[in-house]
């Protein structure tokens, strides 16, 4: 791996063109480089122009210097844009594949036998130490599994450590604690006696080649001189000790990031290394990227508005960005009685741009999860217009979907029996029972993998109760197979069917944001959590600088069709909307408008003025006594249903009982975070609570 000693020329051109804060990052000394980058600033412009500049002014040879990147996609863009510039040569790798490759060059000298074969697959292994250590093997349960020690690596946290730091994190957990670093440990037995590697393990075992082979580092750092990587502040800590082992004490290393887009915590990313980056390298330069190319200034304004009310981010990182495109329409918001009336007005109006001149291909629906998908899926194609669904399969090719199909067709047919009475109960009552053994329960599960198999079952049963009271188990199984014929992937390219997350990267002309409620966006399981609430608003932020010149934003206040339209707008609309909006309007017209301090009057902003009904300075009217007996009392709950307290209520939503002691439960469900399903199962133990708590005052 001897350095390379040739020399490159470097296209001029790839030194013009900048604007003055790019051009300060591209023409920046050696490292250390901080660049600070915002949505649609021009970061892949700068990062292969300042890599051209250091060959072209004989920093460094081409071959010299190792780029990382988080996708193979963006990997090779960035050799394409740098062979453009005449720099050939240069190792442009995602972390994992420049590890691989590094482990596979060193592993005779380090190990001394046959390298290990790199795993193919994790779920096998993952089931035989689950199977050995009484956990659930079923196919769900194995990617959770899978998933949560993947994110234990990444977090460089052992199976021994792993119980304490999911309780110090208190990290939602798809079993218990221990049982899950049993399975970790004896998954990471079963691949030893294999002999096999897993992703993570190229990231761990390079690192530790690079740590404790003196020689070995130091034929690795002859070779790289120069080290940049892109979307730091999505680097885990697993990642950033390989960054370590390959920097050793040197400091040539350029990171370019945006804290404001980190939305991948819950697989163990941090923007805790960008953040801290001036304090490691105190004479690093510091670039801010803030111009957006990419958005139209009132695009760009309705971003900064997002983020604005971000809680807890580090003075001197955050960047308002500035659009300096031609100004276009402002952004258009829209309320909708229920999610099918949303879909079609959406699915109308792309048609309409369509038939406008706006190709299918430069325009985007994005939600939160994926099971918001299938009634745009279905609305699009009743409207005509061509669609793909990326980073996700199709409603109905999902597995738990089509094992539910196969489920309610076996009911109709039982059902269908001569001998048997027909069922008087409603259809989507019917529909529930029949999905209950396949994880329909009243609350998401835990895990990623089985939160997304609820939402998937949900939706079913919310497809149900659209339909008429004509329908039967029987004609609701033939429909849901109709509608799966109907949605084969189409053949052209189309409209783009994403979540937040798989759309991180990319961009289109026109994007709409839907299904904007509170539940949904922030999620659900993101309540009570205020790290996790504002990951929720990132994922917006990201959302809207997915759009170039048109954003259009709407929400729905029912799920079913004349469903009861009992849900919010997303908190993180509040003052995002204009007051003389007509969806403000609208809202207000529906008892919708924006809530106000029940103290001192003033609207409400923010999760948990809106769960305590008061704002965050006016004085607390706590009842400590009753809030000392709801906690007891939810810690009996918790032992005795083994689950987490928090799962039952968190802290934010006891102390609202105990400020604002409800006495029905028409104030209990009003209270945020208290649903219809809570109510049911708790509802009445709090209400005594309460009452008893009023008789001995």
């Amino acid at each position: 791996m001897a350095a390379p000693s040739q020399t490159t020329d470097v296209d001029p051109s790839a030194r013009s063109g900048l604007d003055a804060d790019q051009r300060a990052a591209v023409t920046a000394p050696r490292g250390p480089v901080c660049v600070l980058a915002g949505a649609g600033t021009g970061k892949t412009r700068t990062i292969t122009r300042r890599i051209a500049h250091l060959v072209g002014s004989g920093h460094v040879a081409p071959g010299q210097v190792l780029a990382v990147t988080f996708t193979a996609r963006a990997a090779g863009e960035l050799r394409t844009r740098l062979r453009a510039f005449g720099v050939g040569g240069v190792q442009a790798r995602t972390f994992h594949a420049a590890a691989l490759r590094q482990l596979r060059y060193f592993w005779p000298r380090v190990v001394g036998d046959a390298p290990w074969q790199l795993l193919d697959g994790k779920l096998r292994a993952v089931g035989q130490a689950a199977h050995k250590v009484g956990a659930e093997t079923n196919a769900e349960s194995l990617r959770d599994l899978a998933g949560e020690i993947e994110w234990a690596k990444a977090s460089l946290i052992t199976p021994e450590g792993y119980p304490a730091e999911v309780a110090r994190v208190r990290r939602d957990i798809p079993a218990a604690a221990d049982l899950v670093a049993a399975v970790y440990a004896g998954y990471e037995k079963v691949k030893e006696s294999a002999r096999l590697l897993d992703f993570d393990d190229l990231l761990l075992h390079t690192a530790a080649a690079l740590e404790t082979h003196a020689e070995v580092a130091a034929e690795f750092r002859d070779r790289y001189r120069c080290f940049v990587v892109d979307e730091y502040q999505d680097v885990t800590p697993l990642q950033q000790r390989v960054l370590d082992a390959w920097l050793g004490e040197r400091d040539d290393l350029t990171v370019v990031g945006d804290a404001n887009q980190t939305i991948y915590t819950f697989a163990g990313a941090t923007p805790r290394y960008l953040l801290e980056f001036s304090r490691r390298f105190p004479e690093a330069t510091v670039v801010r990227l803030q111009r957006d190319y990419r958005s139209t200034p009132q695009v760009v304004s309705a971003a900064n508005m997002v983020i604005s009310n971000a809680r807890g981010r580090v003075a001197g990182t955050r960047l308002r960005l500035i659009g300096v495109q031609p100004p276009g329409p402002e952004p258009s918001f829209a309320e909708y009685d229920d999610e099918p009336a949303e879909a079609k007005a959406v699915a109308a109006t792309i048609r309409r741009m369509i038939s406008e001149g706006t190709p299918a291909s430069e325009i985007a629906v994005l939600f939160r999860v994926n099971a918001q998908s299938e009634v745009y899926e279905r609305a699009l194609d009743e409207a005509g217009v061509p669609f793909q669904v990326r980073g996700g399969e199709r409603f109905f090719a999902r597995p738990e979907v089509r094992q539910a199909m196969a489920a309610l067709r076996t009911a109709a047919l039982a059902a269908g029996d001569p001998e048997q009475a027909a069922d008087p109960r409603p259809l989507a009552e019917v529909v529930r029972e029949v999905l209950v053994p396949y994880g329909l329960t009243d609350e998401p599960a835990a895990g990623t993998a089985g939160r997304q198999r609820w939402e998937s079952l949900r939706a079913l049963v919310g497809l149900a109760e659209e339909l008429t009271p004509e329908f039967d188990l029987s004609a609701f199984a033939a429909e849901l197979a109709t509608r799966a014929d109907a949605a084969h992937p189409p053949t052209v390219q189309g409209v783009t069917l994403a979540s937040l997350h798989a759309a991180k990267g990319l961009e289109w002309d026109a994007v709409f944001l839907v299904g904007l409620v509170d539940g949904t966006l922030p999620i659900q399981h993101a309540e009570g959590d205020e790290s996790k609430i504002e990951e929720e608003r990132r994922l917006l932020y990201v959302g809207v600088t997915r759009a170039r010149r048109q954003l259009s934003v709407s929400w729905a206040l029912a799920r079913a069709e004349g469903g009861r339209r009992g849900r919010r707008r997303s908190r993180f609309l509040y003052g995002l909307i204009p007051d003389n909006h007509p969806a403000a309007r609208v809202a207000a017209s529906r008892g919708g408008a924006k809530p106000r301090c029940r103290i001192c009057g003033s609207p409400l902003l923010g999760a948990e003025a809106l769960k305590m009904r008061r704002c965050s300075n006016c004085p607390s009217d706590v009842d400590v006594d009753l809030l000392d007996r709801l906690k007891h009392w939810r810690s009996s709950t918790a032992k005795e249903q083994q689950v987490p307290p928090y799962v039952v209520f968190t802290d934010a939503t006891l102390t609202a009982i105990a400020e604002q002691r409800p006495a029905d439960t028409a104030g209990l469900v009003a209270i945020p975070g208290i649903g219809a399903a809570k109510l049911d199962r708790y509802g009445r133990d709090v209400l005594a609570l309460v009452a008893a708590e009023d008789v001995a005052g």
